[in-house]
């Protein structure tokens, strides 16, 4: 059996069989910790999966509205460019 002193507080080198109940709460709030972590993550990645699955939707209806909006542009008449009105002398 060694002891140390360490800044003033003896140190034992040897631990007791049984777990202190700061070192049993200590380990309950880490896996806890762990435990929200890992659910904080996986929620995170269904959200940037429905993020990525609807901006694709998006994309979607907006390159065919573009495909569209270009079909009318093309079947219509060419526009006929305005003569400019000149501004009256004052």
């Amino acid at each position: 059996f060694q002891e140390k002193w360490v800044l003033g507080w003896k140190m034992s080198a040897r631990k007791s069989a049984e777990p202190s109940p700061a070192g049993i709460a200590r380990s309950n709030r880490q896996r806890l910790a762990a435990e929200e972590g890992a659910r904080a993550m996986a929620d995170a990645e269904r959200q940037s999966a429905e993020l990525r699955k609807n901006m694709a939707r998006l994309r979607e209806l907006r390159e065919a509205k573009e495909a569209a909006d270009a079909d009318i542009r093309a079947s219509l008449p060419a526009p006929v460019p305005k003569k400019r009105a000149r501004k009256s002398p004052r």
